[in-house]
């Protein structure tokens, strides 16, 4: 024999199904931007807890975002000299003027070279004495310590790292050569150091993605519990899971695009603070490089990070805990 209760909430859910099957996708819109509108209404009404909670949002999507900005920056720095071999040839200093020249027209006529330059001790000491704003120490010297370099730039099919190293070696065992530098050298460390700078951002960008769940997922438990007896009374009257799951999930949705900005102002607003001792850094060795702010493509990126992040963390929380609400 059936129950009256039973065929009631029967009833009740076969005329929900057909409603939700003649609902237009317009009407569907409506009635999701209508929940959404709940959600950010509830938000507001509750701003002081609802902005911490986005603000520790925000300063956990700072990070990892200053820090792939920074290394961006460095590398971009780095990007003019990435590819481009260059030999430093330091001259000892029993080789004369003459003797440098000579060894200049020797070297060019090398196949494997495309151009060298001389640079003698006096241009060195002057160009050190313009760039590094020591001129008036310098002129206590009483001797020019710098020696004879020779700047020497291969051809394209010896700038590779073994043609380079190779060519280095040669330069080593000339009679006029003291030291014999590969310049490419600091830039491929700085390229591996990069690297691994970029793994351990990752790193932290993985746990702090977790923190941002865990944040979130709390903060939606929270609303769960306050909200426990009106979850009660609108699964009394036959709402289901998917109904009383909806505003949360929105409200997680709120949360992440809420940090994201917060998160947003906070890079943009530390590297405005940083690119005036930056420029003034670099008007020092006569170069242009500014730092480069956060772009609108990585502010986009951002943005779809924290609602993803908002979206999941509300979405474990919701499933973990509107199972254990029913109604009495």
């Amino acid at each position: 024999m059936n129950r009256p209760g039973k065929n009631k909430r029967h009833s009740q859910y076969h005329w929900r199904n057909r409603l939700r099957r003649l609902l237009s996708p317009r009407t569907w819109l409506q009635l999701h931007a209508s929940v959404a509108l709940d959600s950010l209404g509830r938000m507001l009404r509750n701003r002081m807890s609802s902005i911490m909670t986005a603000a520790v949002i925000g300063i956990a999507l700072a990070m990892p975002s200053g820090l792939y900005l920074l290394l961006d920056n460095v590398d971009r720095l780095s990007g003019s000299w990435d590819g481009q071999a260059s030999l430093s040839i330091f001259l000892k200093d029993t080789v004369t003027p003459t003797a440098a020249s000579q060894l200049v027209k020797t070297v060019q006529g090398w196949p494997e070279i495309g151009s060298v330059e001389l640079i003698t001790p006096e241009q060195a000491l002057a160009e050190f004495s313009q760039r590094s704003g020591f001129a008036e120490a310098l002129e206590t010297l009483e001797r020019n310590p710098l020696p004879t370099v020779l700047i020497v730039q291969p051809v394209t099919a010896h700038t590779r790292p073994e043609a380079a190293e190779a060519l280095r070696d040669r330069f080593s065992k000339l009679p006029e050569t003291e030291v014999a530098q590969l310049d490419l050298e600091w830039v491929q460390r700085l390229s591996a150091m990069l690297d691994i700078a970029r793994r351990g951002v990752l790193v932290i960008s993985s746990l702090l993605a977790l923190a941002v769940l865990l944040v979130i997922g709390n903060t939606i438990r929270l609303e769960i519990e306050n909200r426990r007896d009106e979850i009660r009374v609108i699964k009394l009257i036959g709402a289901t899971n998917a109904f009383v799951r909806r505003p949360f999930l929105y409200s997680g949705l709120w949360y992440g695009a809420l940090g994201a900005a917060f998160a947003w102002i906070l890079v943009v607003a530390g590297f405005l603070l940083l690119s005036a001792p930056v420029a003034k850094l670099a008007g020092l060795y006569q170069s242009d490089f500014s730092l480069q702010t956060l772009p609108f493509q990585l502010l986009y990126l951002l943005l779809g990070a924290g609602m993803l992040l908002g979206l999941l963390g509300s979405w474990l929380a919701v499933g973990r805990h509107l199972s254990d609400i029913q109604p009495r």
